[in-house]
């Protein structure tokens, strides 16, 4: 006969249990979710995290957000839990959300929230400073809460598991505790996952699987600007980004990404300090959104003793894709980029991962590395292959639209690439180049050989 199970695994499979017998897909069905199945968060910060959620949070959603220490994690997190009881202020149930935090105490919390400005709303939240995850699950139960935040997920821990808090069994354990609450109760929460020095979430792989959303906040401490993005969401699309701005107050969304990501070259301080050379724009589509971003390369010739390799610094741009559009323009056009340090960087902090920078990143090189000026009203879309053509990319009507409205007159794309152009690119001059030579030809102009 099989041993009594304890109390502490009663407890543990109260919360695994099935929550609901087995039902007919058509009758689930019948009930019409829609848009009433979402929490509509309010205001412009909440329409800027909806549209990265897919409309709005998801009742029973478990949501891991992750970033670097200091990246506002917790500033924008607090921001939630007030516009999360805005709508429960809203309803007509009252329940409160509750805000467990293992790292700081309630003061320090109350402390930002002060400064933060958080009125009324700080009413129907709750904070907690707890570590020990039956008590936090006994206060979701005694609360009814209509959402929770736990930050973070490392410091919680189970009592029954013999290791400390953080390690790869207790983080996976407690949070499929937490996953099967929020299931059996309809109730979003939202969890806060450090990451590794590789920037990855810390803890085992499983725990993105778990969880039914992902976010990533990035953004470096020396600037305001911080990109909010969907890497998994079983609610809507990935790859989604929100733009929102740091300040004392907490969280504010950019309505302009572009503009301001450009702000030194709308204003003309690029003209007047002679930066046009080596600096060139391209349009990436961050999830549904074209932003347009701006690339720099700085070429020297390599100051390192015979036998040592050129030094080759990339920010923001990948290094294997730095060294591949080096190769091609080593290859296929006069340009010897072996015999150069070079340095690139994205203005802003900003990432450029998608193929469609190519043209951009390789002109910025050839601009610098020539010491001509690319035009400054001139936008540069493609992706380059290794043979040197120049490979149409998606969406690109969108992209020229988006620099048409921030005064780009033109552009310089791959064959077929402005197929389709209506009349809102009427006034944008779009030349297609079938290789990556012919179109720094036409950039920079003939006679470029050294």
């Amino acid at each position: 006969m099989a041993a009594p199970a304890s109390s502490a695994q009663a407890r543990r499979g109260q919360w695994v249990e099935d929550s609901d017998a087995p039902q007919r897909l058509s009758d689930v069905s019948q009930r019409g979710f829609g848009n009433r199945w979402r929490l509509q968060l309010p205001g412009s910060v909440g329409s800027e995290l909806g549209r990265v959620l897919g409309g709005g949070v998801v009742p029973g959603s478990v949501l891991l957000v992750g970033g670097e220490p200091g990246v506002g994690k917790s500033t924008l997190l607090l921001q939630v839990a007030a516009l999360l009881a805005k709508v429960g202020q809203g309803g007509d149930d009252g329940r409160p959300v509750l805000y467990v935090s293992g790292e700081e105490s309630t003061e320090q919390i109350g402390s930002r929230a002060e400064r933060m400005g958080m009125g009324a709303e700080g009413n129907n939240i709750f904070l907690y400073s707890a570590t020990r995850l039956d008590s936090i699950l006994a206060e979701i139960a005694r609360l009814n809460a209509r959402a929770v935040i736990v930050d973070s997920i490392q410091t919680v821990y189970l009592d029954e598991i013999p290791s400390s808090a953080g390690s790869v069994t207790q983080v996976r354990e407690c949070t499929t505790a937490l996953l099967r609450v929020a299931k059996g109760m309809g109730v979003p929460m939202f969890l806060v996952g450090h990451v590794t020095k590789s920037g990855e979430i810390a803890g085992p792989r499983v725990l993105e699987h778990i969880v039914d959303v992902v976010l990533y906040m990035e953004g470096g401490r020396q600037s305001p600007v911080r990109l909010i993005r969907g890497v998994k969401n079983r609610y809507g699309a990935t790859e989604e980004v929100g733009v929102f701005q740091m300040f004392d107050d907490g969280m504010q969304v950019v309505a302009d990404p572009s503009s301001l990501f450009l702000t030194s070259r709308r204003a003309g301080t690029c003209r007047e300090i002679s930066l046009d050379v080596s600096s060139a724009v391209t349009v990436t589509m961050e999830g549904s959104r074209p932003m347009l971003m701006e690339v720099q390369a700085l070429c020297t010739r390599a100051s390192q003793g015979p036998g040592l390799p050129p030094t080759r610094v990339p920010s923001g741009v990948k290094r294997e894709r730095m060294q591949l559009i080096l190769a091609v323009l080593s290859k296929h056009t006069d340009m010897k980029p072996f015999m150069h340090d070079i340095h690139l960087n994205v203005t802003g902090g900003l990432i450029m991962a998608e193929p469609a920078t190519d043209l951009a990143v390789a002109l910025a090189i050839a601009s610098s590395y020539y010491d001509r000026a690319i035009p400054r009203e001139l936008a540069l879309i493609g992706e380059v292959g290794l043979g040197g053509e120049l490979r149409q990319v998606p969406q690109t009507e969108r992209r020229l639209a988006e620099a048409a409205k921030l005064g780009f007159t033109r552009a310089v794309v791959p064959p077929g690439g402005s197929a389709g152009s209506g009349r809102q690119l009427a006034k944008m001059q779009v030349q297609e180049c079938r290789t990556l030579a012919a179109a720094i030809s036409a950039v920079l102009g003939g006679g470029l050989a050294k």
